[in-house]
């Protein structure tokens, strides 16, 4: 049975190949032995590069399901997914994952794509983001600085007391 939901991923996938504003990267949620939701790569036909086919087929299946946990759930990807999409897998409650493709020949893939034209080279690969995504919030290369605690923590106290 896992064969067949690898393939409708890997499906998804082919859809890039004649779809503009796409990649080659499909996703499925499956639980209880069905598929629950489906996603396509659309970062570029959205402009919106969270939309990678793993947040996509979690969305779906969350949008159709009227959920926000998808404990209990599998996720059949076309490729590794990156930090991104594991994370949002985690923050959901997905329990396996299965992935065709590995980082490496994602990596692969854009190298050869940007070879032929710039707009395809990436800021960072997949290992460099799982890296920086890994350390303390003062160690990552992105600068950042804490402001204004204390009112954000006043704005939590009042939701607390609101639903509680």
């Amino acid at each position: 049975m896992q064969e067949k939901f690898m393939v409708r991923a890997i499906e998804i996938a082919r859809e890039a190949v004649d779809t503009p504003g796409t990649l080659p990267y499909g996703a499925v949620v499956v639980k209880d032995g069905e598929i629950i939701g489906e996603g396509l790569n659309r970062s570029t036909a959205n402009f919106d590069p969270t939309s990678h086919g793993e947040v996509e087929a979690i969305r779906d299946a969350c949008r159709r399901h009227s959920l926000t946990s998808l404990k209990g759930a599998d996720l059949y990807t076309s490729g590794e997914p990156c930090s991104m999409c594991v994370a949002t897998m985690y923050q959901v409650g997905i329990e396996r994952l299965f992935y065709a493709g590995a980082a490496d020949d994602s990596a692969a893939l854009f190298q050869r794509l940007a070879a032929h034209d710039p707009k395809w080279a990436r800021s960072m690969s997949n290992q460099e983001l799982r890296h920086q995504v890994g350390l303390p919030i003062d160690e990552r290369d992105m600068a950042a600085k804490q402001m204004r605690r204390e009112d954000i923590l006043a704005v939590y106290e009042a939701f607390v007391d609101r639903h509680t």
